[in-house]
């Protein structure tokens, strides 16, 4: 079926929602349903992405990304608009993957660049060009570019994304995660200053509040996931202009940051799983290898920080006052 609205705006808080597991390996269908719900639940989000790095994409099957399509939409409906991730090397499965999402309702895309592009891709502005075109030429949804770190040589350099986001109307945002406060600002400003502007989300989660006042949009994060509630407290504070409101919330949302955001940076997803055990919103974690289960030392230290930052079982998906 077609999508019943497309999501042409991407703002807001825009939560990528974890994957669970069974000891075995399987995809938990039913801890997925009910974390969706979760998640959905909160007041103020504006859109949930799924497939994404937050649902360990890199060891999903394709068919597994297409169920988890085809529960998202059964459980979502037009509740919350749906973004679905694509996650892919050949740009051929990209196109079919867009289109599944399409015909399975979704509401819009968040594409990542191919990571084949590793090795000089950005030297070649005309392949990520026809990366878009499979895609665009399959489905009309709108979609979120994702803007990788400047030091991963994925990112795509800030002419060429001002060229693609030119030549395909269909991207309607950006996903930044270029790691550089000065070209993250610029960006802002000249994807902005198009003649069809285009949004920013921010996915620094490291370093929301300073994000966020750059003059974003939105933020796209799988730590909402788990802080949902206090990434829309933030958002709203700073559109507001309340600084004094946004440092407060800022407060609670740090101790989640060292619980997640530590180094190695791989752990972050594997981590807001052992959170969410933490809260008792979750029975189990488990992670695809090759990641590994965090070591009992850190689980007790996300332990310590979710405490520090005032998060239980009653509260975690609940509003900020």
């Amino acid at each position: 079926m077609a999508s019943v609205r497309h999501y042409d705006k991407p703002h807001g808080v825009i939560p990528a929602v974890l994957m669970p597991f069974t000891a075995d390996m399987e995809v938990n269908e039913k801890a997925y349903r009910k974390h969706l719900g979760d998640v959905s639940g909160v007041e103020g989000i504006t859109a949930i992405t799924i497939n994404g790095h937050a649902a360990e994409v890199a060891s999903l099957t394709v068919e597994e990304q297409f169920r988890a399509i085809t529960v998202t939409k059964e459980e979502l409906q037009e509740r919350v608009p749906t973004i679905v991730a694509v996650y892919t090397n050949s740009s051929l499965e990209a196109a079919r993957i867009a289109r599944r999402a399409q015909d399975e309702g979704a509401n819009g895309l968040l594409v990542f660049p191919p990571e084949v592009m590793v090795l000089g891709g950005h030297m070649r502005p005309e392949m990520i060009q026809e990366h878009y075109k499979r895609i665009t030429d399959a489905s009309d949804l709108p979609i979120i570019h994702y803007q990788f770190p400047v030091n991963s040589n994925l990112a795509i350099p800030l002419p060429t994304l001002l060229e693609l986001c030119t030549k395909f109307p269909s991207i309607k945002a950006i996903k930044d995660n270029c790691g550089d406060g000065n070209l993250h600002e610029r960006q802002i400003r000249e994807l902005k200053a198009l003649d069809r502007p285009v949004n920013t989300v921010t996915t620094h989660s490291s370093w929301l509040l300073g994000s966020l006042s750059l003059g974003c949009d939105g933020l796209l994060s799988g730590a909402g996931s788990v802080i949902a509630n206090l990434q829309v407290a933030l958002f709203r504070a700073v559109q507001a202009g309340d600084l004094n409101a946004a440092k407060a919330i800022n407060e609670k949302i740090y101790p989640t940051v060292r619980a997640f955001y530590d180094h190695p940076l791989l752990d972050m997803h594997n981590r807001m799983k052992e959170a969410l055990v933490v809260l008792g919103r979750w029975d189990e974690a488990y992670v695809r290898p090759p990641l590994v289960k965090p070591t009992a030392a850190e689980i007790e230290k996300i332990g310590r920080c979710i405490a520090q930052a005032g998060l239980t079982s009653e509260t975690v998906y609940k509003k900020v006052a």
